[in-house]
């Protein structure tokens, strides 16, 4: 199976490095897409230069910061573009181990799902040093989106996963808005609703250590939000992502 790790960054010139040796370690065969959102302190350079030295590395230099769902958006044409058979959403920040990319994507080669979630809230899952109101606000928020989506997901925020290349052709990702966490949840969802098979694997999750987060108040309440107008229009039996009009399939 032809694999492709996507790796959004911005400002992830501490990291980037020690990140790419990692996954080619993990996935020798492997190829990664490092989707730059044009990084002032010169994470595409290094990117480059360190993809030359482990082969099969490639830089998608954007010009400027469009968020996450969107470097995941692109990724993610641009490897099926080139005939990937799987695709990998993976934080650039070290927070998701790359060691567990050949269990993450072991379901999908096997033919067992469609989707694999890197689950911090199944068993095996862990979170270790998290604060309880941090805890608590991640797993409330995949409660509430989980019962009110119909996902039967445990971990739909989770942002360490891999799609099989045959989801992602049934998904409409010109159609997909939402960004951060719920960028995670609508993907589950459009998942789900292409008849996927989804499967959650335990990881363990750790804080970033070097450079700053990149996630901000904004993106939680634009997922939740988003989660309850998804929520009421699947209660009153209208379809949860409206079709695209003709003109905005056109842009």
């Amino acid at each position: 199976m032809r694999s492709l790790v996507v790796l959004p960054t911005y400002n992830e010139a501490e990291n980037i490095e020690v990140v790419l040796a990692r996954v080619r370690r993990a996935l020798p065969d492997g190829s990664v897409l490092v989707v730059d959102d044009g990084s002032p302190d010169g994470t595409a350079d290094l990117a480059e230069r360190v993809g030359k030295e482990l082969g099969n590395v490639e830089v998608l230099r954007r010009p400027a910061k469009a968020g996450l769902g969107s470097a995941y958006r692109a990724g993610f044409r641009w490897g099926l573009e080139r005939g990937f058979d799987a695709c990998v959403e993976m934080d650039s920040d070290l927070s998701h181990d790359p060691a567990a990319l050949p269990g993450l994507l072991a379901p999908l080669d096997a033919g067992e799902a469609e989707v694999a979630i890197g689950s911090r809230y199944v068993p095996g899952g862990t979170i270790p040093n998290w604060v309880w109101h941090r805890r608590l606000l991640s797993r409330g928020g995949n409660v509430y989106a989980s019962a009110l989506l119909g996902l039967g997901v445990r971990d739909a925020t989770a942002g360490f996963r891999a799609y099989a290349a045959s989801v992602l052709r049934r998904i409409d990702l010109g159609a997909v808005r939402a960004d951060g966490y719920g960028f995670q949840i609508e993907m589950t969802a459009r998942a789900k609703l292409a008849g996927a098979r989804v499967v959650e694997v335990p990881i363990r999750f750790v804080d970033r250590a070097e450079g700053e987060s990149k996630m901000s108040g904004h993106i939680v309440v634009e997922a939740l939000g988003l989660v309850t107008w998804w929520g009421l229009r699947r209660l009153a039996g209208r379809p949860m992502f409206p079709a695209r009009s003709a003109q905005e399939a056109m842009r």
